[in-house]
C-alpha cells in the first residue's frame, strides 16, 4: 500500500466531518387508510385526518402587519421571565410569543418574535380542542370565540380559565397555565349538561404557514418536523411534508417542530395511546389526536391535559424540563447528532470553561487545547508514521525510477523497504480514525448551540454564530464598498485556510501528480466552503490545525530513518 492512502484517508475524513448527516435516511410514512374522527364546522374544508384545519378555507392575506393582527380580535396577555406574548381568545390560539432574553441580532434591540397570528406571513401557531365522529357533537373550532372566567391575563402561578358554550348542553373549558420559563399546561374539561352520553377525541395542532426564513438546510443540522414515538426518533424535512403525508401510532411520545435555535412541541397526555400526523395542507402542520375518546356520561365532566412547549433550545432548560415533567427524549429537539454521547459532554465542557471565562471564544479555544492532549498519543503515533513515510519519499522516487517498466518489482522493493524500515503504510490511519467522532462532535456541539449565539471573541468577531465580517476583496474593510456574499471570505477563514496548508506541506506528499494537484487545492476549497460558516466553528478549526502542525513539527523533527 502505497502512502498517499493516508492521506485520501484524511480527505475523506475531513469531507465526513462536512456531509456526514447527508447519509441519513429519512423515516419512512405509515400509511392510514380509515379516518374516522371529523369537524362539526360544515365551512371548514376538513382534512382527512381528522384534525380541525388551523387555516380553514377563507385567503389569508400575507400583507397583514402582526400589529393589525394582533389588535383585531380580543387577547389575554401572558407574560413570565423569558417569555411574552397573548392568547387570540378567537380560537383560544397561542399564536404571540416572543423571546425576552434574545434579540433579532447583535446590532438591534427587537426581541425574537416566535409565534404569530396566522393572518401574518410567518403565521405559527398552537392550538388545542375536541374532534368528534360524524359531526354529531358541536365543538369550537378556530373561529369560534371564548369568554374569559376570572383572571385575565396569563402569569407564573395565575392561570386563565377560558370558557365556550356549544349551546347543546356542553360546556367546554380550558385551564391555562405556563411556569417560569418556556411551559404552558393547558387542561381541556368538558361538562355535559346533556341527557346523552358524547364522546370526543382530544387533540391539539402546530400550524405554520412559511418555512422559515433563515433555514439554511445544512447537513449537519436537522430543521423542520421532529418526533420521539415510543422511545424513536423521528426527523422529517419540509419538502418531505410536501410531498406526503406522514402518520404515526404510539404509546408514548411527543411531537413538534424545530429551528436551529427555537422550537414548539406538543405532548399528549401520558398513558393514552395517539396518532401523530405532519402534513403540508395550506401550511405545515404538526398534530396529534388521541386514540381512544373521552366518554362524558350526562351530568358529568372530562379532562384531558396537554402540554406546549414553545421554547429556545438551552440545554439545561430543557434537561430539566425531561427530568421533571417525565417527557421521554426531550433532549433530542437538540440535534446532538450521531455521537451523542461525545457532543453533549462536550457541550457542558465548553459550557463550563464560557462561564469561567467570560468569553466563549477563549472557552473554544481552551476546549480544543484540551481535545488535543486527550489525543496527544494517537496523534504521536500517526505523525510519526507519517514523519517516516516521508522521509523515504526520496527512496520510494529512486525505486520508481528504477522499476518503472514492472509494477510487480516495483512493489515487490516497497514492500522490502517497508519491512526493513519496520513501517506499516497504514500505520497512520488508525489513530485519526478513532480520533475523528470526537472532532465532528465538538464541531457540531458548537454548529448548534445557542449558548455561542451573539457572543463576541476578540478584535471584529463580534457574534461567534455568524461569519467573519470581513473579506480579502475589500482588503478587510480598507477598501470603500461592500463585494457580494459569496466573496465574503474573513480573515479567520484565510487562516484556517493558510494552517491547513502549512499542515499539508509537513505531510508526505502523494507521488502521482494529479492527486498532488487535487491535495494542493483541497485547503482552498475549504477556504471559501467554510467563510459561510459561524466564525467560531472556524476559530475551533484554526485553533486545531494551529496545534496540530506543532506537534506534527515537533515529531517530524525527532524522527528519522535511515536509507542506503
Amino acid at each position: 500500500m502505497e502512502n498517499k492512502n493516508v492521506f485520501i484517508a484524511i480527505a475523506l475524513s475531513m469531507s465526513v466531518l462536512l456531509f456526514w448527516s447527508a447519509f441519513v435516511d429519512s423515516p419512512q410514512p405509515i400509511d392510514i387508510q380509515n379516518q374516522k374522527v371529523s369537524s362539526t364546522q360544515s365551512d371548514n374544508k376538513v382534512p382527512d385526518n381528522g384534525i380541525v384545519p388551523s387555516i380553514d378555507g377563507t385567503i389569508l392575506k400575507d400583507n397583514i402587519s402582526r400589529e393589525d393582527s394582533l389588535k383585531k380580535t380580543n387577547r389575554i396577555l401572558l407574560e413570565n421571565k423569558k417569555i411574552k406574548g397573548s392568547i387570540s381568545l378567537v380560537g383560544a390560539t397561542i399564536d404571540d410569543l416572543s423571546f425576552k432574553n434574545y434579540k433579532v441580532d447583535i446590532k438591534s434591540n427587537d426581541i425574537v418574535k416566535f409565534l404569530n397570528p396566522k393572518e401574518t406571513k410567518n403565521g405559527y401557531f398552537a392550538e388545542t380542542g375536541w374532534a368528534s365522529i360524524g359531526n354529531k357533537i358541536k365543538v369550537p373550532t378556530n373561529k369560534s370565540i371564548w369568554s374569559v372566567v376570572g383572571n385575565k391575563v396569563l402569569s407564573v402561578n395565575n392561570p386563565v380559565t377560558l370558557e365556550w358554550n356549544n349551546g347543546s348542553n356542553l360546556i367546554f373549558k380550558k385551564k391555562i397555565e405556563i411556569d417560569d420559563n418556556y411551559l404552558f399546561k393547558i387542561n381541556q374539561e368538558v361538562k355535559n349538561n346533556s341527557s346523552e352520553q358524547v364522546e370526543l377525541y382530544p387533540y391539539a395542532q402546530l400550524t405554520r404557514k412559511n418555512i422559515p426564513d433563515d433555514l439554511k438546510n445544512f447537513y449537519i443540522l436537522h430543521e423542520g418536523f421532529i418526533a420521539v414515538l415510543d422511545e424513536e426518533l423521528k426527523e422529517d424535512d419540509y419538502d418531505d411534508i410536501e410531498e406526503k403525508k406522514i402518520v404515526r401510532e404510539a404509546n408514548k411520545g411527543w411531537i413538534g417542530i424545530t429551528d436551529k435555535y427555537w422550537m414548539t412541541a406538543l405532548i399528549p397526555e401520558t398513558g393514552e395511546r395517539f396518532k401523530s400526523t405532519f402534513l403540508y395542507q395550506d401550511a405545515y402542520k404538526a398534530n396529534f389526536l388521541l386514540n381512544n375518546p373521552k366518554v362524558i356520561a350526562p351530568s358529568t365532566r372530562g379532562n384531558n391535559e396537554i402540554k406546549i412547549f414553545v421554547a429556545a433550545k438551552e440545554v439545561q432548560t430543557i434537561d430539566a424540563y425531561a427530568e421533571k415533567e417525565n417527557i421521554e427524549k426531550l433532549d433530542l429537539i437538540i440535534d446532538w447528532g450521531w455521537f451523542y454521547f461525545f457532543t453533549k459532554p462536550l457541550f457542558f465542557a465548553v459550557d463550563y470553561l464560557f462561564k469561567l471565562t467570560g468569553n466563549f471564544g477563549i472557552a473554544i479555544v481552551l476546549i480544543t487545547v484540551m481535545i488535543r492532549l486527550v489525543f496527544f498519543p494517537l496523534a504521536s503515533y500517526s505523525f510519526k508514521s507519517m514523519a517516516k513515510m516521508k522521509a523515504l519519499q526520496p527512496e520510494m522516487a529512486r525505486l520508481k525510477d528504477l522499476h518503472k517498466d514492472d509494477k510487480t518489482k516495483l512493489q515487490q522493493a516497497i514492500m522490502a523497504l517497508y519491512k526493513k524500515e519496520q513501517i506499516n503504510p497504514a500505520s497512520g490511519c488508525l489513530p485519526v480514525l478513532i480520533q475523528i467522532p470526537f472532532f465532528f462532535a465538538i464541531y457540531k456541539m458548537l454548529f448548534i448551540s445557542l449558548e455561542m449565539r451573539h457572543q463576541p471573541f476578540f478584535g471584529w468577531i463580534k457574534d461567534l454564530s455568524a461569519s467573519d465580517p470581513t473579506t480579502i476583496f475589500n482588503l478587510f474593510g480598507l477598501l470603500p464598498f461592500t463585494p457580494p456574499s459569496f466573496l465574503i471570505i474573513g480573515i479567520w477563514p484565510i487562516l484556517m485556510g493558510l494552517t491547513m496548508f502549512v499542515q499539508q506541506k509537513l505531510n508526505p506528499a502523494p507521488t502521482d501528480p494529479i492527486q498532488a494537484k487535487i491535495f494542493m487545492f483541497f485547503p482552498i476549497f475549504l477556504t471559501v466552503i467554510l467563510a459561510s460558516f459561524p466564525s467560531g466553528l472556524v476559530v475551533y478549526w484554526t485553533v486545531n490545525n494551529i496545534l496540530t502542525i506543532a506537534q506534527q513539527w515537533f515529531i517530524m523533527k525527532r524522527t528519522t530513518v535511515k536509507t542506503n
